[in-house]
């Protein structure tokens, strides 16, 4: 189990990443910045994005799972 589950880090970081770059950002740089964005339209997650979204998240918490599970096999 410890030789594989760098493996499984790696390709759970790939898919993290590629996650979190295919999601829409609607802050833009202004927010950065110190504009206020509250007035602006409310948006809400649908389809593909909504699946995305949710995807990340489960990538994301399986990612952290491995982690600490790496701590306790040494």
């Amino acid at each position: 189990m410890s030789q594989i589950l760098p493996i499984i880090q790696v390709v759970l970081a790939v898919l993290l990443i590629i996650g979190i770059l295919f999601q829409r950002s609607d802050a833009g740089l202004g927010s950065a910045f110190g504009q206020d964005t509250f007035g602006g339209v409310k948006y809400e997650k649908r389809g593909l994005e909504k699946i995305i979204f949710v995807g990340t998240i489960i990538v994301a918490i399986l990612f952290a799972l491995s982690a600490f599970a790496a701590l306790f096999i040494k």
